[in-house]
């Protein structure tokens, strides 16, 4: 059942042929600081892959991927949840030097999401994946890389403000680096998104650290898969959004498990089973280069940057009759 809901008094600052064209200059705008900050090259990405490689991302476990088969073929093809592996088998067959990485437009169905102001079945982003220099898989190089991301998003916005002066969104470029265990520390009787959402309304451009193991309290922050983000040094970029009055989260980022990290994170996830498969087989021997990466939100960077309630005012997509409903009541256009 849909969770969406729209702020009183929430009032669209541009109407939908300006939307469209503001979109269109985000994307432009935003795709060239990027591949700049992080020196990426664009490439093409599948929209879908054979789930026996081991190249799909499960997310948290418990997603079920859209699949289909092809009469050519016989066999079953998965679409992608992410691109987190892909990219880095890329990097690999491609040939990418250290310092050097690349970026694409993934696209996405993950049919079991939660619909809400943020949350579609259709995801698109962002996702990019960069060769780790030698000697610099550590937390050091992983805030330069979170820092030259923000730098991109506000910059970015910097533009956007100029040619849509009525969005009136403004971001702070002073960042706020914290790790899920001090952040339950902060607020121990709030749930993971309650210590978010207060953390960030004091601190409007965090980096959330260290997402997948379990806390002192027993629980974890968040899901995050073991074979991708080293769960040590990763973390998710949040913005104050002050249209909804919550943290929202941009990107989802991280340095790449190495093999022995790789072995620890399957065993605490039970998920032994896959290290028979190609990609961690490749992993675990060493094969593949060592890598940072992550995805960004387009549509929730296009919300954000807009000041919109909804995520289908930046995006089309599918919705339950209850939210095109109460959008329709209180003036939201869903695209």
């Amino acid at each position: 059942m849909s969770k969406s809901g729209v702020p009183a008094g929430y009032r669209d600052r541009l109407g939908i042929y300006e939307t469209q064209t503001a979109i269109g200059d985000i994307h432009r705008i935003f795709e060239g600081a990027l591949a700049r900050a992080l020196n990426l090259k664009r490439v093409s990405a599948p929209l879908f892959v054979n789930p026996k490689t081991g190249l799909n991302d499960d997310l948290n476990g418990i997603e079920r991927p859209v699949e289909f088969g092809i009469k050519e073929t016989g066999t079953v093809a998965q679409v992608v949840q992410s691109l987190a592996k892909w990219k880095r088998m890329a990097l690999y067959k491609y040939q990418f030097s250290q310092g050097e990485g690349l970026y694409t437009d993934m696209n996405a169905i993950r049919r079991d999401e939660e619909m809400d102001n943020l949350h579609s079945i259709y995801v698109d982003q962002w996702d990019w994946e960069k060769i780790v220099p030698e000697g610099r898989r550590n937390l050091s190089y992983l805030k330069e890389e979170v820092t030259a991301i923000i730098s991109a998003i506000c910059d970015t916005a910097d533009d956007i403000k100029k040619s849509f002066p009525a969005t009136e969104v403004e971001l702070s470029r002073e960042i706020s680096f914290i790790t899920t265990q001090e952040l339950e520390d902060l607020y121990p009787s709030f749930t993971p998104k309650e210590r978010e959402h207060a953390y960030v309304r004091e601190h409007h451009t965090t980096f959330l650290m260290q997402i997948g193991w379990p806390l002192r309290s027993g629980s974890r922050h968040d899901g995050r898969a073991p074979d991708y983000d080293d769960w040590s040094l990763n973390g998710d970029i949040l913005f104050w959004h002050e249209t909804l009055g919550i943290a929202m989260e941009i990107s989802s980022m991280g340095i790449r498990v190495n093999s022995e990290i790789l072995d620890a994170q399957l065993k605490k996830a039970n998920c032994d089973d896959r290290r028979k498969l190609a990609y961690h087989s490749m992993l675990l021997e060493g094969a593949l280069p060592q890598t940072i990466g992550g995805g960004i939100g387009q549509s929730r960077l296009c919300m954000l940057l807009l000041g919109k309630a909804h995520i289908g005012e930046v995006q089309v997509s599918l919705w339950d009759d209850e939210t095109q409903k109460t959008c329709k009541e209180l003036g939201v256009t869903l695209l």
